[in-house]
């Protein structure tokens, strides 16, 4: 049982009892050498030399206590916590350890230039398959149609942007049937066991959206490209063998024609110019539905263009080229009036965005915005107007103005809803893990961070939050980042910290939009956040207000940091990124997405500490945090956090 007790309480023990001892012997010797007196007076001298001599035994052994535990205990825990995380100890923090500090810095640093040159030569050994693998995901990502793979258990271990665009919330080790209805793909999986090796299907998605595909079986599950089904939708071969026999049955008709036409022939050709008419609608509809599958990132979009704020990480629906050349005619034009104008990307929702040109000054009138679309934007694509741009994309632009100034608003769709990342996502080792395992290193998690209106989680609201998705011990690329509107001012003083002013937030989503869109992308996951008691309060706290209930599961960085180094250190998000070797940019600190990624790294390369100690599952987790709740709250679900969380704001996980 003591040897579940960390170093500086079993210290404390042994001093105690050593004191303890100390105090029985004294007295019984007290009463041995009382029993043989019979002089009143000799006995109580030497009662109060006994108690002198008791409490200065006492006194002596505290401060050897003292000594010991703040220049030995304490930094052999540090020590064992820096060893675990391959991190040289300070030398002024072992400077009382003799020869241990150095030895184990030694250790440290052989440790890590054997893990650099194991490095370098796994790099080395692994260039050319890297470059291969970019290829194929250069390829898949951009494939037209979408492919989905999911492990025995049915739970997605690969997808690419096509899918994400055709099952919007799409994410890795979440179930397939979430997206789409199960009955189709049961059927499939049925006639795949037995025996086929490929089989066709039509499904639906959950919105009643229907997509025709093909399912394949492979060794670790089954492979799902889907389509969109698009059943009224003529085939382009169909359309034009329509347009050329109503075009041959015309041609004699008109041949025909000499003199009066005849009622019968005049219906007829009628009945033909109407056929012709609706073949080349439906020919059109067909060469206009050939959608936009592109992609591109904010940077490849915008480059060259003033730009106003922070670009959030989003990659949008649209060819680069395109859209840029039309973005740069329209601020040109608009400089040329003498309003140079700002660009400015403001996500609306999980699937849509609206990119603001915004500038200060007259409106512009909707009869000149049309005239500049008129013109074509890109000189190597002299036919293609900027109308012919918008259509394309299946967008629009229109101008607006209000007391803060004047814009033009686009509306672009987001390449995989409120998911951001590559073009190709997955994790195939997903479909090997045991379906139930609980250890840190195979769970599936979302690393989240706020920024807000003030430090009180009942009080104070939101302005930005931002999450990252963990499966199976590494950071998957999917993610989401919006700013919130709070529906109140933001504070000066709060403003200072993380940067954000009501300006930034005035289109921004509000409270619900954004709870509600980030309750879908964490679902089932297990919730991370540095100092979770005050982000859990906040989440908790507006569940009345938006109907997202988070009930999920929770880990805290700043208890596992002190699981590994003890309570005796400092366990900011500031130091334990120090510790861990983690850099966190000056600009990305107190912003939700940079304080998220900082506290991801740190809880991956928590793992492996934590492992170590024998804490390897997320309940080795929940029995150990008892021991630091007097430092900071649990904010599982189960447990009553909210209340005090705002007060170890500013220590434990700022």
């Amino acid at each position: 049982m003591l040897t579940r007790l960390s170093l500086r309480l079993r210290v404390l023990l042994i001093f105690a009892g050593l004191a303890g001892a100390g105090a029985v012997l004294l007295v019984l010797a007290l009463l041995v050498i009382g029993a043989d007196s019979s002089d009143p007076q000799a006995l109580d001298a030497l009662v109060q030399g006994g108690l002198i001599a008791g409490f200065g035994g006492l006194a002596a052994v505290t401060l050897v206590w003292f000594l010991f535990d703040r220049h030995v205990a304490r930094p052999i825990e540090a020590l064992a916590g820096g060893l675990r995380t391959g991190q040289a100890p300070d030398p002024d923090d072992t400077r009382y350890l003799a020869d241990l500090g150095p030895a184990a810095r030694d250790a440290a640093e052989a440790r890590a230039r054997a893990a650099e040159a194991l490095a370098e030569a796994v790099a080395e050994h692994a260039a050319e398959l890297t470059r291969e693998k970019a290829t194929l995901e250069d390829i898949l990502s951009d494939f037209g149609a979408g492919a989905v793979m999911v492990d025995p258990q049915g739970r997605v271990v690969f997808y690419n942007a096509s899918a994400a665009r055709l099952l919007p919330g799409l994410a890795l080790d979440r179930p397939l049937d979430r997206h789409l209805l199960p009955g189709a793909l049961q059927a499939a999986v049925a006639r795949l066991n037995a025996g086929v090796d490929a089989t066709d299907l039509t499904c639906l998605t959950h919105d009643g959206t229907r997509l025709s595909g093909r399912m394949r079986k492979l060794d670790q599950g089954t492979l799902l490209i889907l389509r969109d089904h698009a059943p009224n939708r003529p085939a382009p071969r169909q359309a034009l063998e329509s347009l050329r026999r109503h075009a041959a049955t015309l041609v004699p008709m008109l041949d025909a024609l000499d003199g009066p036409m005849p009622p019968d022939l005049t219906r007829a050709i009628r009945d033909e110019g109407q056929g012709l008419s609706l073949a080349t609608r439906h020919l059109t509809e067909i060469l206009q539905s050939d959608a936009i599958t592109s992609r591109a990132s904010l940077p490849e979009l915008l480059t060259g263009l003033p730009i106003s704020g922070e670009l959030p990480r989003l990659s949008v629906i649209c060819e680069a080229q395109a859209m840029n050349a039309l973005l740069s005619l329209l601020v040109d034009r608009l400089g040329r009036t003498g309003h140079p104008p700002r660009l400015r990307i403001m996500p609306q929702d999980s699937a849509e965005a609206h990119l603001r040109i915004e500038w200060q000054g007259a409106p512009l009138a909707v009869a000149q915005l049309d005239h500049w679309l008129d013109q074509a934007p890109d000189p190597e694509q002299p036919d293609q107007s900027g109308a012919d741009i918008l259509q394309r994309h299946g967008t629009g632009i229109w101008p607006e103005a209000d007391d803060k100034g004047c814009a033009l608003i686009l509306p672009l769709g987001l390449a995989s809803g409120d998911v951001t990342g590559g073009g190709l996502t997955y994790d195939f080792a997903l479909a090997s893990r045991g379906a139930a395992s609980s250890r840190l290193s195979d769970l599936t998690c979302v690393v989240f961070d706020t920024e807000t209106t003030g430090l009180s989680p009942t009080e104070d609201r939101i302005v930005q939050i931002a999450g990252v998705r963990i499966a199976r011990g590494r950071l998957t690329g999917e993610s989401f980042e919006t700013l919130v509107n709070p529906g109140r001012p933001i504070p000066p003083r709060a403003t200072q910290i993380h940067h954000i002013d009501d300006r930034m937030v005035a289109d921004a989503p509000d409270l619900t939009a954004a709870l509600t869109a980030f309750h879908h992308f964490a679902e089932d996951a297990i919730l991370i956040a540095h100092n979770a008691p005050f982000d859990m309060g906040l989440l908790r706290a507006a569940a009345a207000e938006t109907g997202a209930h988070f009930d999920n599961r929770v880990l805290d960085t700043v208890l596992l940091s002190a699981m590994v180094w003890g309570g005796s250190v400092p366990h900011t998000l500031d130091a334990l990124g120090e510790r861990l070797d983690i850099q966190i940019p000056p600009e990305d600190r107190h912003t939700a997405m940079g304080d998220t990624l900082a506290t991801a790294k740190a809880f991956l390369r928590l793992i492996p500490a934590l492992s170590a100690k024998g804490i390897e599952r997320f309940e080795d987790v929940q029995s150990n945090a008892r021991r630091f709740r007097r430092m900071i709250e649990d904010a599982n679900p189960h447990q009553s956090s909210i209340s005090g969380a705002s007060g170890s704001r500013g220590t434990a996980g700022d």
